[in-house]
């Protein structure tokens, strides 16, 4: 099995699938529905200052967060899709 360890202030995140049905039971084909927003933190990579002294991340794995709707890299590892983005560009997690 393939692993991704994100370099720097990266981080790794599987989005979690939004519902297919809507609340009238109406049934949204793929290619009208939008990006999920909300993820599951995979991995984080390691942030560094100037002095190459480590950083801790706010986020951390295993966290639910909030997708930016554009943005990141989208990757597949065994046919499982997954985003890397910038810890910045996250935009919040949700607890």
């Amino acid at each position: 099995m393939a692993k991704i360890r994100p370099l720097g202030d990266r981080v790794l995140v599987e989005p979690i699938d939004v519902k297919e049905v809507n609340k009238g039971g109406i049934i949204i084909p793929d290619s009208a529905k939008e990006k999920p927003m909300e993820g599951k933190v995979v991995a984080i990579g390691k942030k560094r200052d100037e002095d190459g002294k480590e950083i801790p991340f706010d986020v951390k794995v295993n966290d639910k967060v909030l997708l930016p709707k554009y943005g990141g890299t989208e990757v597949k590892i065994n046919d499982k899709t997954y985003q890397l983005v910038r810890e910045e560009d996250l935009l919040g997690v949700i607890e």
